[in-house]
């Protein structure tokens, strides 16, 4: 009877390590898929705000360099407020940019996008809209280059 209890007692003995052998593996294995996913250890670094200055989103809102409104790349002119007020809600002012028109064509825009894309009526700020696209965006006059005379053609040689 002795000799069972003794062996009881050293079971547990080994059945205790093997728990604690056990556990200190998972750990080990948590902490190295920790590291895994977050190297820098974020999680334990305590967030510092610089509250010195916040910059806000109004601040570069309306902020124009070189002629050129910063937000959405439109050439400063008269109207341009209107054009971003009415026209960049809906698209991007990169879509003003690229298309280039006459007087006729931008009012055909403008009534295609009323009938088709919802388009509000503009009233009175359809002409300074106009105006302003007319005046910073129209048709380029450049089209193809010009064909290439006076050249010296030489034969290849095989």
């Amino acid at each position: 009877m002795e000799q069972q209890n003794q062996f009881r007692h050293y079971v547990k003995a080994i059945y205790r390590l093997l728990v604690i052998l056990f556990i200190m593996v998972g750990m080990i294995t948590i902490s190295g898929v920790y590291l895994l996913v977050d190297p820098t250890l974020s999680a334990f670094k305590k967030e510092e705000f610089n509250s010195t200055y916040v910059r806000t989103i109004e601040e570069d809102e309306d902020k124009i360099e070189n002629g050129v409104h910063l937000k959405t790349g439109l050439v400063e002119a008269k109207g341009l407020m209107e054009v971003i007020n009415n026209c960049t809600n809906c698209h991007s002012s990169k879509l003003i940019i690229q298309n280039r028109m006459t007087t006729e064509r931008w009012i055909e825009t403008i009534r295609w996008m009323q009938e088709t894309q919802n388009l509000w009526d503009l009233g009175t700020n359809e002409k300074i809209i106009v105006n302003y696209l007319v005046t910073n965006y129209p048709p380029k006059k450049k089209g193809r280059r010009e064909i290439l005379t006076n050249i010296e053609w030489y034969d290849l040689q095989d």
